[in-house]
C-alpha cells in the first residue's frame, strides 16, 4: 500500500515526516531520504497496533 506523507524541516534541522491518514504516525531523519526510510517503518508499526486492536 501507498501513503502520502508530508515532510518539514524541524527547528534542530532534521527532517519530520507525517502519515495524515494515520493519526500519530511520525518519524524523523537527519536527511530527507533517512526520514522517508524511517517512516516506512513508523508506518508499519502503526499498522500493526491497529490491527490489533481489531
Amino acid at each position: 500500500m501507498k501513503y502520502k506523507v508530508v515532510i518539514s524541516e524541524g527547528e534542530d534541522g532534521w527532517y519530520v515526516v507525517e502519515c495524515p491518514s494515520i493519526p500519530g504516525c511520525v518519524s524523523q531523519g537527519k536527511t530527507i531520504e533517512e526520514a522517508l526510510e524511517n517512516v516506512k517503518d513508523a508506518i508499519q508499526g502503526c499498522l500493526d497496533v491497529l490491527n490489533e486492536r481489531i
